[in-house]
């Protein structure tokens, strides 16, 4: 009979939040987009679902990375040149780009998310093999299926467009790739992910045990990134697997955090909110989700007046050129930051901060794990 991994090595925030960030985030986008006839949200995504998922998932979990970086105090004053160089070098050249043209603007933009919705993805996946301490040739296998499952049926939306949706605006994604380069894409990633599950199934053959948070990221990843592009016939059913699975795990991580830094004495007149439990810390970034798309559809867009009433300058193109990058710097920072704020390297505390050590650390054999693609020695508790 095989044996299990034990206990924290088959998970990473624990078995109930695991299976609720990763696998319950799946689940329940494939039922919102099952039920969507019954729903009304078949074709374009309803006012009620683009509240719901676009600003209180995916806008606010932008706004969620200030518990790590602005809203902390101790934290600004350790690292100033990377907390004024980030939002200025982001907008600085979100401007430029806008100078190009909008369209330059957006296609930049869309990549950018592209890149960090697949990272965050093999984020994940590396952190569950390394805690785990699995093999190199498992390390590699589990680093091709999550691009597997990412990017082949990326590669097939660009072979097909247009497609109902689009991931900022219509025309941010290049075109002009042939068909067949897409079905080549698809057949390549089924022979991957193929692989990778004959992989998992020998370990439990072996009588290894099964690493089953991993398994279900994996599933859960193909299932909501093959779903939502390859098999979504419109914008409701591309959103709702687009945003939940990317949102809802970071959510997750930055509570997690926010818990380990007020125990720590942090936050100051803002601890309060994270003693308010997970209701305090998510009103905070759903109201400031909501501040940013007010701005948007006031400045900009001019889509929702239900929500956010009628009146609202048209800005010339050259006021634009200066507006749109700016509203599109929380995002953009958010996309930097990521790069930076989950290394130990440079902030030693941060393991213990988000509950991975707990009176010393056991290393992996390269002591070394990643949150959202970037680097965390040592996080293997």
């Amino acid at each position: 009979m095989s044996r299990l991994l034990a206990p924290s090595q088959a998970w990473l925030f624990g078995r109930g939040v695991d299976l609720a960030v990763f696998a319950g985030s799946a689940l329940v986008s494939v039922g919102l987009v099952l039920a969507a006839p019954a729903l009304g949200a078949v074709g374009d995504t309803p006012l009620w679902a683009w509240v719901l998922f676009v600003v209180c998932v995916d806008v606010a979990h932008v706004w969620s990375t200030l518990f790590r970086t602005y809203l902390d105090g101790d934290e600004l004053r350790r690292r100033p040149g990377l907390y004024v160089a980030a939002p200025l070098a982001a907008y600085l050249l979100g401007v430029l780009a806008y100078l190009l043209s909008p369209g330059a603007f957006w296609r930049l933009f869309a990549y950018t998310a592209l890149f960090h919705f697949v990272r965050q993805q093999y984020g994940w996946v590396a952190l569950y093999g390394r805690k785990a301490r699995v093999s190199r040739t498992e390390r590699v296998l589990d680093a091709a299926a999550i691009y597997a499952a990412t990017l082949g049926p990326v590669v097939w939306w660009h072979a097909h467009l247009p497609r109902a949706f689009w991931w900022f605006v219509e025309n941010d994604f290049l075109s002009g790739l042939p068909p067949w380069v897409g079905t080549a894409a698809l057949a390549v990633h089924g022979l991957v992910l193929a692989a990778w599950g004959g992989f998992q199934v020998s370990r439990v053959v072996r009588g290894e045990g099964l690493q089953v948070g991993k398994v279900l990221l994996v599933l859960a990843t193909w299932v909501t990134w093959y779903g939502g592009i390859v098999l979504a016939r419109d914008d409701f059913a591309f959103t709702v697997t687009n945003v939940v699975l990317h949102g809802v795990p970071y959510f997750s991580l930055l509570f997690r955090y926010a818990r380990g830094r007020l125990a720590e004495g942090g936050y100051g007149w803002l601890g309060p909110v994270v003693r308010a439990g997970l209701p305090g810390f998510l009103l905070v970034v759903v109201v400031l989700a909501f501040g940013e798309e007010l701005l948007w559809d006031k400045l900009v867009w001019h889509e929702r007046p239900r929500l956010f009433g009628e009146d609202g300058p048209v800005l010339p193109a050259d006021v634009l050129t200066l507006v749109v990058p700016l509203l599109a710097l929380p995002q953009a920072t958010h996309y930097v930051l990521d790069a930076f704020i989950w290394k130990t390297s440079r902030d030693p505390s941060l393991l213990a901060r988000l509950g991975w050590t707990r009176g010393g650390r056991q290393g992996s054999p390269d002591g070394t794990a990643s949150i959202s693609g970037m680097t965390i020695p040592g996080a293997t508790e």
